[in-house]
């Protein structure tokens, strides 16, 4: 007798998960595959959009053998936001590699649309602040590099979209451009209010609005894919940027709930409900999710390097064999001995916007060694997580009680009551903490008709571990100063400033 399931795909920066969920939450399959990251020039980086591609359709595959005697009702897919793909409607091959949203490249053209008085309005519009991180500025240089793309896209040949809509439109053999309201919210050109492709930005930026996609709800009617590629036809109910997928994984769906995701970068997000807040603190409004067409919204801080700063320690300098080797290598000082990271490999971002500023470490000793390196990576993502949560209590967010974790990285258990200690709240790991999967699942499992509402889902939501802080006020003040000093050293030297 077959199982009624959710196939849920998080196309991530560095890699795919795809879960097969059952009714009651439970994960029935699951196959994961990273993917190469490219690195051209300095600040640039990209994705080779097909590679993405086939990755996700053989692990999709692999998670559904995985899972015997399921039927797949429903496909819901979570994505890493504001990476863009251009691409040839007819033979739906990328005319360039896939800009991602770590990329600095277009650092110089937001400098001078902000020299020139745009990011007020932008802000008000979006929600958004001007940086290269977001999607509109790639689209733009995209257009303006790659031969003849400008007069392709206006004879309506090519289409754009972030990683959701190149999946969608190929998942649909070319039928569905499509993508949601969380995704569109971080592209500069999409009105957070009116919801809707706002043309004064479109003409700002300089980018034809026959070139987007359509813009709908999370949990939506998103086609259906081709039966050649897994098996059977299926329909797409469910689509979210990855971390409102994961805040609606952790099931904060009251105002006030907040979450932060450890993945490649780490993001903060706490669901602000109807009202879309304006920060004072140089963190983002953004859309959290948009059902039967109403908008709840969220306050954001995104930092740039979280998990990418083990993965550099890894692949980059090759002093560690996997990233689950850091925990213990951290454990094993009692202290951080002085050493300080401040991993602005990509610039830094929220609370600073500085696209200029590169890593840097403090502190080095003749003695300093892998376990110092290591234990600065990991305190380096905690003390951000400090920045970006005392940015959102200055913006009056109501008061954050607890954080809830997720994200390869929450399953550090020292580093988990390291960030409980600085930040000095108890920090709370779920039992599943693939939760941008969950969250992608639940939106198609609502649209399908599996779940009758969010708060459902919710009801499933558990603790595994609850970290409570256990450090002197003293000890937390001094870490937390010497970060800031170390920040400060690394913006003060950038070249570019």
């Amino acid at each position: 007798m077959s199982v009624s399931s959710v196939l849920a795909i998080d196309q991530g920066t560095t890699g795919t998960t795809c879960l097969v969920i059952g009714q009651d939450g439970s994960i029935l399959g699951r196959a994961y595959s990273e993917f190469t990251q490219h690195f051209p020039r300095p600040g640039w980086v990209e994705h080779d959009a097909l590679e993405i591609w086939d990755t996700t359709v053989r692990v999709a595959r692999e998670a559904i053998d995985t899972a015997s005697g399921v039927d797949i009702c429903a496909i819901g897919i979570a994505n890493q936001r504001e990476t863009i793909v251009l691409w040839d409607r007819e033979t739906l091959e990328p005319v360039h590699p896939a800009i991602v949203w770590q990329d600095r490249r277009t650092a110089k053209q937001c400098e001078v649309l902000r020299n020139n008085g745009h990011e007020s309005s932008i802000q008000q519009k979006t929600g958004l602040l001007l940086d290269p991180y977001f999607s509109a500025t790639k689209i733009g240089w995209l257009l303006d590099n790659v031969e003849g793309a400008r007069i392709r896209a206006q004879a309506g040949e090519l289409a754009v979209g972030t990683i959701d809509s190149f999946l969608l439109w190929r998942l649909t053999g070319g039928k569905v451009h499509a993508t949601d309201a969380t995704n569109a919210s971080r592209t500069l050109l999409f009105n957070i209010h009116s919801q809707q492709w706002d043309p004064e930005l479109l003409s700002l930026f300089d980018i034809p609005e026959s070139l987007l996609p359509d813009v709908r709800d999370c949990a939506d009617d998103y086609g259906y894919t081709d039966p050649d590629l897994l098996g059977s036809t299926i329909p797409i109910c469910g689509v979210a940027g990855d971390q409102q997928a994961a805040l609606l994984g952790q099931a904060c769906i009251q105002p006030g709930m907040i979450k932060s995701t450890y993945g490649t970068g780490c993001f903060a997000i706490v669901n602000t409900g109807p009202d879309a807040l304006s920060s004072q603190n140089r963190l983002l409004t953004t859309v959290a999710y948009r059902l039967s067409g109403q908008t709840t919204y969220a306050l954001e801080g995104s930092i740039f390097v979280a998990g990418a700063a083990i993965q550099w320690l890894r692949d980059g300098l090759g002093v560690i064999q996997s990233a689950q080797e850091s925990e213990e290598r951290a454990a094993a000082l009692t202290s951080n001995r002085g050493v300080y990271m401040v991993p602005a490999f990509t610039g830094l971002g929220a609370p600073y916007w500085d696209p200029h500023a590169r890593g840097a470490l403090f502190g080095l000793t003749r003695d300093t060694g892998i376990n110092d390196l290591v234990r600065s990576a990991l305190e380096s993502v905690c003390y951000q997580t400090v920045d970006l949560l005392e940015a959102m209590v200055n913006d009056n967010v109501p008061a954050i009680s607890t954080l809830r974790v997720d994200g390869g990285m929450a399953k550090n258990s020292w580093q988990m009551q390291f960030l409980a200690d600085i930040l000095n709240r108890p920090v709370q790991r779920p039992t599943t903490t693939e939760t941008t999967a969950l969250g992608a699942a639940s939106l198609a499992a609502l649209q399908a008709g599996i779940i009758g509402s969010l708060d459902e889902f919710a009801d499933r939501w558990q603790e595994d571990v609850r970290f409570e802080p256990d450090m002197s006020d003293l000890d937390r003040q001094t870490l937390l100063g010497q970060w800031q000093r170390a920040v400060h050293s690394t913006r003060t030297f950038s070249e570019n400033r």
